[in-house]
């Protein structure tokens, strides 16, 4: 395999930034061009949360892609069996965070109408996030951002997660709570990762327990909710959503024109924060892999035949 580490980029910017890294190699690969003949340590994937392509990389020419993205759905359904894939951890939680409350804002204000009637002046009343009731249904990485960032506002948070427990802060509900919490609130923040459990999740059972003018707001997979269940509700409920099903949404779908619904184009991650976060997660696999430890933020762990010197079962590094 000879001495020298291999690490490929998706873009010459990346060479650029990586420059000063010692004893490492560092080419161009976005993961659709030919793979390169030599063996690969870590390729660094474009930013895209598709799995899409994997299935062609030849295990015995690369170790470990570093995903630029939180999530990794499907990924482990088709990258072949020999090689590691980690995640973003720590990159897009807190910008995601931030857009969620930015959508949750603009919903309650009704920004989104103002826009629509530009060039006339109709001044209203709206819904403040003082003395409501929110609740953050997830409370992993973006949610705990979330709640960071409603604090100060005002309002009451209920927290939901898989199961009931307490910490510091008081009661984090379970989601099996759901049927008597819903009723209860005005605003539901979801940050939940797309699982078996949690797909469609958000359906016509879960809106019509909602009351009447509450606001859905969505930050974690497009397939949390039910697109069909949102249009139906339409004029009810109002959906803010940074995520939709399908994704891209068509030009021509009729989510665009339901009344209260406020979308974005999946663009939680997509800020100034992330460059320097995610440069400093490479330069860290870099690191580690070099004094011979096990990469970090494994979430799809693979035996690799032949190249267990190199990358090798997730162990104490590796976070689901």
């Amino acid at each position: 395999m000879g001495s020298t580490f291999h690490v490929t980029v998706p873009d010459a910017g990346w060479v650029e930034r990586l420059a000063d890294l010692d004893d490492v190699d560092l080419t161009v690969w976005d993961l659709e061009s030919p793979q390169p003949e030599r063996y690969v340590d870590i390729a660094v994937r474009p930013y895209t949360v598709a799995a899409a392509g994997l299935e062609n990389l030849d295990p015995a020419r690369v170790g470990l892609v570093q995903s630029q993205a939180l999530g990794f759905d499907g990924v482990a359904d088709v990258l072949p069996d020999g090689i590691l894939y980690a995640n973003a951890v720590g990159v897009h939680e807190a910008s995601t965070a931030e857009l969620a409350v930015a959508l949750l804002l603009a919903s309650q204000r009704e920004v989104d109408r103002y826009v629509r009637e530009a060039g006339q002046w109709n001044r209203r009343f709206t819904a403040s996030l003082i003395d409501r009731r929110i609740m953050l249904l997830g409370h992993g990485g973006i949610g705990t951002e979330v709640e960071k960032r409603l604090d100060g506002f005002g309002a009451e948070l209920v927290r939901v997660a898989t199961r009931r427990r307490e910490d510091e802060r008081g009661v984090i509900h379970g989601t099996d709570e759901l049927p008597t919490l819903l009723p209860t609130v005005d605003v539901v923040v979801l940050a939940v990762p797309l699982t078996d459990r949690t797909t469609g999740l958000v359906d016509d059972e879960f809106l019509s327990a909602l009351p009447d003018g509450a606001i859905v707001v969505n930050v974690s997979r497009g397939k949390v909710a039910d697109t069909d269940a949102i249009i139906r509700q339409a004029g009810r409920i109002r959906y803010a959503t940074d995520v939709t099903d399908p994704e891209p949404l068509p030009a021509d779908h009729p989510l665009w024109a339901v009344p209260g619904v406020l979308v974005s184009p999946h663009v939680g991650g997509m800020s100034s924060a992330m460059q320097p976060r995610i440069d400093a997660i490479v330069r860290n696999q870099v690191q580690r892999l070099l004094e011979g430890s096990e990469p970090d933020l494994v979430v799809v762990p693979q035996r690799i035949p032949g190249h267990e010197g190199r990358v090798s079962r997730g162990g104490d590094g590796a976070r689901r």
